[in-house]
């Protein structure tokens, strides 16, 4: 794939935890807990590209609770810089449980430094995307980041659902 320039700047979020052992704004933590588009040895930084999305994808490992200390950010990645789409009708099996075909593809993007971005669907949000951030691309010191902010979560999410009413029996 070739890649393409950004005609305008994008703004992508990401959600972590300020005082945890990753810093919110860094690729460590996928390189120690690889996600679907990298392996090890292929660290990215994970954004998406709303807000709301980048809660479904924290709450898509959050195992039914409440995520502690959670605070997002805004990225802004700037016009002019390298970005490519992964294009999933043409990689079928991307979505697959062992992610083999997105890992394939994101650890060949990020070590051939061929664009700064990648821009992939996400898998909890299928028509909404995720901005993957190569932090060894030249470009990456363009990118910068907003002051953390505290993620409220709504209780409701987290709470059991109702069991459903009971019909009266019929004699």
């Amino acid at each position: 794939m070739t890649p393409q320039r950004l005609d305008r700047s994008l703004t992508a979020y990401r959600i972590g935890d300020p005082n945890g052992a990753y810093p919110i704004f860094d690729s460590a933590g996928a390189r120690l807990f690889p996600g679907r588009w990298n392996t090890a040895a292929s660290p990215v930084i994970y954004t998406s590209e709303h807000y709301s999305t980048a809660m479904l994808e924290k709450l898509a490992h959050g195992n039914g609770r409440v995520p502690p200390h959670q605070h997002w950010i805004d990225i802004v990645i700037p016009a002019g810089v390298s970005y490519e789409v992964f294009s999933a009708a043409h990689h079928p099996g991307w979505d697959a449980a062992d992610c083999m075909v997105a890992k394939t593809y994101g650890e060949a993007w990020q070590r051939s430094l061929r664009s700064l971005v990648l821009i992939v669907p996400s898998i909890v949000a299928r028509i909404e995307n995720n901005i993957l951030i190569n932090d060894r691309h030249p470009e990456f010191p363009r990118v910068t980041h907003g002051l953390h902010q505290p993620v409220w979560w709504d209780e409701r999410l987290f709470q059991p659902a109702p069991a459903p009413p009971r019909r009266p029996r019929r004699r």
